[in-house]
């Protein structure tokens, strides 16, 4: 697990700003930590702590982690308190179904309806990728991917489904963060997004949704590797 943590992810109160709502700040704060394996699978986690980690009262920690447990990034246990939750391959699974089913519909409809505003943004998108991955910045790469997954939604006016995706996806995000450390994934990842790209930039729907399906379904081989080297993650 060394070399996982990252200093950007680190829970301090600097993450939290003035201007939107405390609990939803809290909440993202400790959901990153949680999705990068700052916080890690089976690790106790104290309101109190969080809170004065944090620099806020107890109350939005607590809104929060209840918000996570529904997630199901988080467990709680009337006796044994609450604890980040294990890697759930179940659940990991039947993400990738909702992630699929929706994004290649999303994508699709980006292909076939998007105005001239969105090739740009990802191709701009794409060129910020291309340099984290050749920095290594694992944290920055993800804020990326998820900008880029996030304007197709928007450019097709639907960014509840977006929102749905986020709701779900929070087991698959920490099987994604895990597999980024291999030599090479980041490339192959920005390679992906740029094929998804043109693919839109041709406004061709088939191809678009069938390139979104390639890059969502990778996951699959990543979960596999990741069971046999780091089992204990899993449940």
């Amino acid at each position: 697990m060394a070399g996982l943590s990252s200093p950007t992810v680190a829970l301090s109160p600097h993450e939290i700003a003035p201007g939107r709502p405390m609990a939803l700040q809290v909440h993202d704060a400790i959901r990153r930590a949680i999705l990068t394996l700052a916080l890690k699978p089976g690790e106790a986690l104290s309101e109190k702590e969080l809170a004065l980690r944090l620099g806020v009262s107890r109350t939005p920690v607590r809104e929060a982690l209840i918000k996570l447990s529904d997630e199901g990034l988080v467990d709680v246990f009337p006796q044994r308190g609450t604890l980040v939750a294990p890697i759930r391959i179940a659940e990991v699974m039947e993400a990738q179904f909702v992630r699929e089913a929706l994004e290649t519909a999303v994508v699709r409809r980006a292909a076939e309806q998007a105005d001239g505003h969105l090739t740009p943004t990802l191709a701009g998108n794409i060129v910020a990728q291309t340099a984290a991955a050749r920095t290594g910045e694992r944290d920055a790469f993800l804020r990326l991917d998820e900008a880029f997954h996030r304007s197709l939604s928007e450019a097709v006016a639907l960014p509840r489904a977006w929102k749905t995706i986020q709701n779900v996806k929070g087991q698959l995000d920490r099987v994604r963060y895990l597999s980024l450390p291999e030599v090479g994934q980041l490339a192959t990842l920005t390679g992906e997004h740029a094929a998804i790209a043109e693919a839109i930039r041709l406004r061709d729907p088939d191809l678009a949704a069938e390139r979104m399906k390639h890059h969502l379904q990778a996951v699959f081989g990543t979960v596999r590797k990741l069971m046999r080297e780091q089992p204990a993650l899993f449940n």
